[in-house]
């Protein structure tokens, strides 16, 4: 048991979903204790599989990462009504945006990463994307459409394809 910032305690269990904020939507694969320096900690691990990867993360550790269960289908909600709004693109040199993007992303917060999407998306119209835009928008993509097909039992394709369609109602 873990507690967050809000006083919620999360009871982590293997098989569940959880989300890492900058790695995105994982699985607990199992909760064991190692010794480390002498000292037991209790670790959670997680594998993450689009980036086939396995983190360890001490359970004293988990409020100050971040680390939260999946998002409610409430919250996904409210980020596709983020997607279906108006563009809001800061008036600032890129490489500040770019950082700005990116913070968003590794919050792991639905509706920041949902903001960057919509930032980024150029749909059919045919504007040019530079490499960095398309890099961070394709991150914000992927981690929404994991969370999202997480959260409905979806296909991811079928997760991404909703969110296709949000964006593509927003731009007509």
């Amino acid at each position: 048991m873990v507690n967050d910032n809000a006083g919620v305690v999360f009871d982590f269990k293997p098989d569940d979903y959880v989300v890492y904020p900058t790695h995105g939507v994982g699985k607990v694969l199992s909760i064991e204790e190692n010794e480390i320096a002498g000292q037991k900690i209790e670790l959670i691990v997680i594998a993450f599989e689009h980036e086939k990867m396995t983190l360890r993360v001490p359970t004293y550790k988990v409020e100050s990462s971040g680390m939260r269960p999946v998002a409610t289908a409430k919250d996904l909600d409210e980020a596709l009504v983020v997607l279906k709004g108006r563009a809001r693109i800061k008036r600032v040199m890129w490489s500040r945006r770019a950082q700005e993007y990116e913070m968003k992303i590794n919050s792991g917060n639905l509706r920041l990463i949902a903001e960057v999407i919509r930032d980024l998306y150029k749909g059919s119209v045919n504007t040019e994307q530079s490499y960095s835009e398309r890099q961070l928008y394709e991150v914000a993509f992927e981690r929404l459409t994991r969370e999202f097909a997480i959260i409905h039992g979806y296909e991811k394709a079928v997760a991404a394809r909703q969110i296709e369609t949000c964006l593509e109602e927003k731009a007509a």
